[in-house]
């Protein structure tokens, strides 16, 4: 078998993971979505209520302190303090799970990559605006297949994501506000610049298909190059799945249809403007997802319905799998 299933107790630890990851994520969107504080301020001996709108003390006046406005900056406080709290023991739960996670020796994202999805999932930006591509997608794969996807090279050093979104819309987050928030330090690549690295030297690739390049506003950077062969990601059912991170805690991601990914990496191991280097991978990964979703997601079916609506470009890619497929 290509996959090798995990145990009940780490298939339980994975399903406990995402429950205690999804409670945690509400909680901090909910008082993300408050103002960040509120204030009373006393001026020329009359008291204000202010709003604080950012980390760096900006104000903005909501008038005179009345009765409705007393009300108001109570019950703001009150809320406040008790999603504070419920965010510090899902915060707990969460890194309890996580180091069971950990000790399990289940498929693990680097720190850097969890913070980014942390990020993005927080603002909305994941799934709606963006999903994760390349080889950290084997993460998830391995997860919906409950098992280790056997000679799927999942080591890598660097972290791609792909804009999803079809129109541009400036009340949305940007990616650039997603890599700030995760870290400072992040800067455009000028030598690539659908590339940002940090301080650290860590890379982050932005793609793109040529139908989703308009849902990126002006403003927003890195600058994805509009690639055919990222079309093929967008079809067929993403797959969501809540992942375990070196840093002892989660991440939530969103990656393309695993049979669609598998061909996109066989259609790229023969690309002729493809590294070498990278080719000998893509042809592993692709090779060894098809038969993970062939034996054991038959949710994603691999029959001639799905063949006959593939592109011609892929067609043959499936064919010479097909043909040399192993039994369930």
């Amino acid at each position: 078998m290509t996959v090798q299933p995990f145990s009940d107790e780490q298939s339980r630890v994975i399903v406990n993971l995402e429950q205690t990851y999804q409670v945690w994520m509400d909680s901090l969107r909910v008082l993300n979505d408050l103002p960040y504080n509120m204030r009373i301020k006393e001026i020329s001996g009359r008291e204000y209520l202010y709003e604080v709108t950012d980390r760096l003390g900006n104000m903005k006046s909501k008038g005179p302190l009345d009765s409705e406005k007393q009300a108001e900056f109570d019950q703001y406080k009150a809320e406040k303090a008790e999603l504070k709290d419920r965010l510090s023991q899902s915060q707990a739960a969460l890194k309890e799970q996580g180091s069971l996670y950990r000790a399990l020796r289940l498929p693990m994202l680097p720190a850097e990559a969890g913070n980014i999805l942390r990020e993005a999932d927080r603002l909305r930006f994941l799934g709606t605006q963006a999903m994760v591509v390349g080889t950290n997608a084997l993460l998830a794969y391995a997860l919906e297949a409950n098992g280790f996807i056997r000679d799927a090279p999942s080591e890598t050093m660097d972290f791609d994501m792909a804009l999803t979104a079809i129109e541009a819309d400036d009340q949305r987050p940007t990616l650039w506000k997603v890599l700030k928030e995760v870290d400072t330090t992040y800067s455009v690549n000028a030598e690539r610049p659908f590339q940002a690295r940090n301080s650290k030297a860590y890379e982050m690739e932005i793609l793109s298909a040529p139908s989703r390049i308009g849902g990126q506003v002006a403003r927003d950077k890195p600058r994805p190059v509009p690639l055919p062969e990222q079309e093929w990601l967008l079809n067929g059912r993403p797959i969501d799945r809540v992942v375990g991170v070196r840093d002892g805690g989660a991440a939530r991601m969103v990656v393309p249809d695993p049979r669609w990914f598998a061909l996109q990496k066989l259609w790229m191991a023969e690309k002729p403007e493809r590294n070498s280097q990278k080719k000998p991978k893509d042809l592993k990964q692709g090779i060894a997802l098809l038969n993970a979703v062939w034996q054991i997601m038959p949710h994603y079916r691999l029959d001639k319905a799905f063949h006959d609506a593939l592109p011609d470009a892929l067609k043959p890619h499936f064919e010479q799998w097909d043909a040399r497929k192993p039994k369930r």
